[in-house]
């Protein structure tokens, strides 16, 4: 009987949706088929009304759409300012998001809610501002036309002719707190069209020439009817799980039909559909799995077969396990608020109904006010108990014999306990043959067990029962004792029978739960595409005992195997057209179903979260096997969790990319940033330059040296800031690769100082490099701009007159060379940033001048000899940048005489 208190989870979950609706404002939507019918009328209407009744309503933006009547209703109100966006030449009118919030009125009107913002707002859409007016708490009234449902969007498209670009995602649809439906006939909006009170002229023309036609508004019209009808049937349903309620509330139709392996099962099924189409309802196809029981091959395939009919003719199948079929099937119904259950009968003997009982006299016993019809068939030559109760399975003889072996070593063993005078009692006697009951229950089921009952009765009446070695009964008395040692037999044996088939169901759940666990376990340790195939088809291809091969979808080409290739799943004709259909359908196709039968192998669509990824094909020995309930889900399984897999895969390419393309952008913009301005710098004191010289007499020798040496200066600058972009621009490619020769570094930093030049003009250089230094095994040119960029930074960021020094020695096995200064030093824990790229740490007079390339280039060249460079601020002041370059055992050294 069906428990009446209310579910817990329901309970649970209603109490955190009412938190959420307390602490989050309500949506409400007028809803509508085409622009017109009413929708913002209605809102403004609404609207009155509540601020008649003393709530704090505020326009937040309703389109004027030059209607003077909406226009009217809309005075009065208090409305926040229009957010004006200049955008190619024109003013956008827009939502001003954060008066809004400010203003936290009761209710705020928003008009247009699948609107497109205009570049620059702070979310594209308006849905999403409203969202976060919902989560502060504000109540939002908005209009939607149907034509904005995105899932509706291809459909509607397909009617029209017209591709609407504006669309909500559904579920804001469908998390509105309340939906009013406004509508009116086509024939009437299309009057008010052709009066000029929705479009001007011009644009009424149009529209009637393309979207408003009588056709589509009927089509978008039966759209929008629908559409509010699914949102009151979901209101009903939280109601009735608000309620409690047991009974199913007959707000509309709703069929189940059961499912077993009788062939009455498949009239039944199409009788339901036909009633189905009749009432325009849906229908559910429900096959029970007796727990406990082990239904044998042919039951479970023609189960099978039966589901996927149903399936064929758009049921939703379901399968449940539990004990009591009708009552399983009867608490399922009223969970699912089903007012019709159709169930077979098939002619059988009354005697049998009378002693096994029917499953239509139980359903009609449990159903209460769910109708219940029962639909007669033909005779069913292996009749079953129930539908998904198992068939009686052909006992075995060699069950039988070790049944009667069990007796007779059951009656020797309480006659050597007689013999050995330690118990005579019959109760004991009784004790012995009832184990002997529970041994064959349990090792062999009920039909060996109810045969072992009754010849434990026979035995023990024959051998202990006086008269004794016959049949006959002595005393009156004992027959009730052999009734009730029957009785106490047969339900010893039905339950421990029933006890074996649920440790082998367990056994059974227990295999399945592993297999997955494991496959789920193995797919989160690995990535890419391939591996995850090929672990999902090695772990499919165990479970199943069978070949897997897996295809991904690569439109617009056909789909490529990753897993399996060498596999003959792989190499049959027909697996590519039943993997393509597979992938374009989203359903299951090859052997076993209707489509593409002669395919070898089974394929399971891997459904992910925005599209098909590719298909899943089994083949397995015996073909039968794959038709079986519990293997098709558990493949399904399987294939979901593949599915999973692989979009978390492309989701994580994909915010790789995203990250990758943002740092690109940042890069971009720092760059541009940074090179626009010493671009511009050194080009404004070339052209002042320039022009002076070009524009006016100079006759003074000094003058004219001056300004061609700031030409020469500038120009300068500008080289050094291309090669060091093009020096970044080749690191990042690879393309670097250093030129190692045998160089004095004295050399080497002298050139250095010579390009530098008159950069360090206003600085004092010391050069405090041993004579006998080792030759340093290095690419002269980038290892001389590594130093040309530190005295750079040095120049730049210290000021007239600090000092500099240059020095090296040999420390261990590695070349030690300091470049320090006596300025400023670095900024607080700048050490490891100045060598980041676009960093400039340095004062805020020189923090704008440079790229923030220079040391960025450094490490990498320095890195590229496979050295160290760091950077540190001196006890005494300034900074000092050390750089670490290995030295051979073969390095030469200079001999100083």
């Amino acid at each position: 009987m069906a428990d009446p208190r209310p579910n817990p989870d329901v309970l649970l979950a209603e109490v955190e949706a009412e938190e959420r609706r307390v602490r989050r404002g309500s949506l409400r939507i007028f809803f509508g088929y085409a622009a017109g019918v009413g929708k913002t009328f209605t809102m403004l209407q609404t609207a009155r009304r509540a601020r008649d009744e003393g709530r704090d309503v505020v326009i937040g933006y309703v389109e004027p759409h030059a209607r003077p009547d909406t226009q009217a209703l809309a005075d009065g109100f208090e409305t926040l300012p229009i957010r004006e966006v200049p955008y190619r030449g024109v003013s956008l009118r827009e939502f001003d998001l954060p008066a809004a919030l400010a203003r936290r009125p009761e209710i705020l009107l928003v008009d247009e809610l699948a609107h497109t913002n205009a570049p620059g707002s702070v979310h594209d859409k308006r849905w999403q501002d409203v969202q976060e007016v919902l989560d502060a708490g504000i109540d939002v009234w908005t209009t939607l036309n149907v034509q904005h449902i995105e899932s509706l969007n291809d459909v509607i498209g397909q009617i029209t002719g017209v591709v609407v670009r504006e669309t909500i995602p559904d579920h804001v649809f469908d998390a509105a707190d309340e939906l009013e439906l406004v509508d009116i006939t086509p024939e009437e909006l299309l009057e008010r069209l052709q009066a000029g009170k929705i479009y001007l002229p011009d644009q009424a023309r149009h529209a009637l020439e393309r979207f408003f036609q009588r056709p589509n508004l009927a089509a978008l019209r039966e759209l929008s009817l629908r559409q509010a009808a699914r949102r009151v049937h979901t209101d009903v349903e939280s109601a009735r799980r608000r309620a409690a309620a047991t009974e199913p509330w007959a707000t509309a139709d709703r069929l189940l039909v059961c499912i077993g392996p009788s062939p009455t099962t498949a009239r039944v099924i199409r009788t339901a559909k036909r009633m189905a189409t009749a009432l325009d309802a849906d229908w559910i196809a429900l096959s029970v799995d007796v727990t406990g029981a082990a239904a044998d091959a042919p039951s479970r395939q023609r189960i099978a077969e039966h589901v996927r009919l149903a399936e064929r003719l758009g049921a939703e199948a379901a399968t449940l396990a539990g004990q009591d079929v009708a009552e399983t099937i009867v608490e399922f119904a009223r969970s699912r608020n089903v007012t019709k259950i159709l169930v077979g009968r098939t002619r059988r003997p009354r005697w049998t109904r009378f002693l096994f009982g029917s499953l239509v006299d139980d359903l009609i016993d449990h159903a209460g006010r769910i109708d219940v019809s029962v639909i007669h068939g033909e005779e069913d030559p292996h009749p079953a108990a129930a539908p998904g109760a198992p068939r009686r399975p052909r006992i075995a003889i060699r069950a039988l014999l070790e049944a009667a072996l069990a007796v007779l070593a059951a009656a020797a063993a309480a006659t050597a306990l007689r013999w050995s005078g330690l118990s005579d009692a019959e109760s004991n006697t009784v004790m012995i043959f009832l184990a002997a009951v529970a041994w064959s229950a349990f090792r062999h089921g009920r039909a060996p067990a109810a045969f072992t009952s009754v010849l434990a009765v026979l035995v023990f009446d024959f051998c202990f029962v006086p008269p004794a070695f016959t049949l006959a009964v002595s005393d009156v008395q004992y027959v009730f004792t052999f009734a009730v040692m029957l009785a106490i037999g047969l339900v010893i044996s039905t339950l421990t029978a029933r006890l074996r088939g649920q440790v082998e169901s367990t056994r059974e759940r227990e295999r399945r739960t592993a297999a997955l666990y494991e496959l789920g376990r193995q797919l989160g340790g690995v990535s890419g595409q391939a591996f995850l195939a090929a672990v999902a088809a090695r772990n499919v291809s165990e479970i199943v005992g069978g070949e897997t091969a897996v295809y991904l979808d690569e439109s617009p080409a056909p789909p490529a195997v990753v897993a399996g290739r060498d596999t003959d799943v792989a190499r049959h004709p027909l697996s590519l057209p039943a993997a393509q259909w597979t992938i374009a359908h989203d359903q299951i196709a090859g052997a076993g179903t209707n489509t593409l039968p002669a395919a070898i192998a089974l394929f399971v669509p891997l459904i992910g979260s925005s599209r098909t990824l590719g298909a899943l094909g089994v083949r397995v020995p015996d073909a039968r096997k794959l038709a079986d309930a519990e293997e098709r889900r558990l493949l399904e399984a399987c294939a979901a969790q593949l599915a999973l897999a692989l979009d978390r895969d492309l989701m994580t390419i994909a915010a790789s990319e995203a990250r990758i393309r943002a740092e690109a952008e940042v890069v971009r913009s720092n760059l541009l940033a940074g090179v626009s301005h010493d671009l511009r710098t050194p080009l404004a004191a070339i052209a002042g330059a320039s022009s002076s010289l070009l524009g006016a007499e100079v006759t003074d020798v000094a003058v004219r040296r001056q300004l061609l040496e700031t030409i020469e200066a500038e120009a300068r600058r500008l080289t050094r800031l291309l090669e060091n972009i093009l020096q970044m621009s080749r690191l990042d490619a690879g393309g670097a690769t250093p030129n190692l020769q045998w160089h004095v570094l004295e050399e080497i930093v002298g050139s250095a100082l010579h390009r530098v030049g008159r950069g360090l003009a206003a600085h004092e250089v010391a050069i405090r490099i041993p004579a006998d230094l080792p030759l340093v095994h290095v690419d002269g040119l980038l290892l001389e701009q590594v130093f040309v960029n530190l005295l750079e930074n040095a120049a730049r960021h210290t000021p007239p007159g600090t000092h500099v020094t240059i020095s090296a020695a040999v420390d261990g096995r590695a070349l030690r060379i300091a470049v320090s200064d006596d300025g400023p030093g670095l900024p607080a824990a700048a050490e490891e940033r100045v060598f980041d790229r676009f960093f400039q740490g340095g004062p805020a007079a020189d923090a704008g001048r440079g790229t923030g390339l220079g040391l960025a280039i450094c490490r990498a060249i320095v890195e590229a000899h496979r050295g160290s460079i760091t950077a540190a601020r001196r006890p005494g002041g300034g900074a000092e940048f050390v750089i670490r370059l290995p030295l051979a055992d073969d390095t030469p050294r200079i001999v100083v005489e």
